[in-house]
């Protein structure tokens, strides 16, 4: 009998599944005050799922934290108050908003937050002394994320250097920092999105709504269908239409952009993904375009 006809053989998603949770662990053992950051979107959401069967049937041992721009989705904002409340969950807010009230940050000419969450999320980790942070990115989403180990060790500034990241064989990881310093936690480094979408339908797990085929009105920008909001958009010229659109990333309204879709159902998304060569970050997010190295600038700074 060879290995893949054992009955005790795990599948795919068993393998991911079983690293995960025992990244989870590994995190509660170590660290003192870890935080799962939580936006709504599928990854954070997988994220928690994992967290929850990780320590049950005992609750989970560590608050959430979103960074909230004050353009997110409705519906997303939504699925996260009635998440906290089902699982009876912490969560801790940083507000985009409250920073630029307060004259600590500015708005930028394009109207996009999503560079601005870089400050409230330090702010917010000093604040609450968070020494782990648990992030839902993956490697194949983009270059730069595909360099970071799942153990990420970020300065006293929260900025990430390449250079210092620590080998991890044998699923070995080092959670050792000095005063000031945090981690950033990636469980889901080896999933793909397929991955993920798999795992969301034979978990058979919620998403916000706009994660299907919806209808909605929509303003095309840079190749992308982009929601009508207070943030800025559409200009002059740019004409609203209503088309039927799903999401498969989640962020900030500004720069996160819808594709026509009719998938109604997980199985359609599997589907589709399967037949697309962009990732979703390359399809719809519109401040990985900024340059090719977008993203390893903002991590730099102590982005997600």
């Amino acid at each position: 009998m060879t290995t893949t006809d054992s009955p005790y053989a795990l599948s795919h998603l068993d393998v991911l599944e079983s690293e995960a949770v025992h990244i989870i662990r590994e995190v509660a053992g170590e660290f003192e005050r870890p935080v799962i950051l939580f936006s709504g979107g599928k990854d954070s959401v997988v994220m928690l799922h994992l967290a929850l069967k990780a320590f049950a049937p005992a609750p989970v041992p560590f608050a959430l934290l979103h960074v909230d721009t004050g353009h997110n989705f409705p519906e997303v904002l939504a699925y996260r108050d009635r998440t906290v409340a089902a699982h009876g969950l912490r969560l801790h807010v940083a507000s985009v908003q409250e920073f630029i009230d307060r004259g600590e940050l500015r708005e930028r000419p394009d109207g996009t937050r999503n560079p601005l969450q870089t400050v409230p999320l330090l702010d917010a980790i000093a604040r609450h002394r968070f020494d782990a942070v648990f992030g839902g990115g993956r490697r194949d989403e983009e270059k730069a994320r595909a360099k970071e180990r799942v153990f990420s060790l970020r300065d006293e500034f929260g900025g990430w250097d390449p250079r210092r990241q620590r080998p991890e064989l044998w699923q070995l990881y080092n959670g050792r920092h000095a005063p000031g310093e945090h981690v950033r936690v990636f469980p889901l480094s080896n999933w793909t999105e397929l991955d993920v979408w798999q795992y969301i339908a034979r978990e058979k797990i919620e998403l916000p709504s706009i994660y299907y085929a919806h209808e909605r009105e929509v303003f095309a920008r840079d190749g992308m269908w982009l929601t009508p909001g207070d943030w800025g958009g559409p200009k002059e010229g740019e004409p609203v239409a209503r088309r039927m659109v799903r999401y498969r990333t989640v962020g900030d309204m500004s720069c996160t952009g819808a594709v026509d879709s009719t998938a109604l159902t997980t199985q359609d998304v599997i589907t589709e993904i399967t037949a697309s060569r962009l990732t979703e970050r390359g399809a719809s997010r519109a401040d990985d375009r900024l340059s090719e190295a977008a993203m390893e600038d903002r991590k730099r700074e102590g982005y997600f």
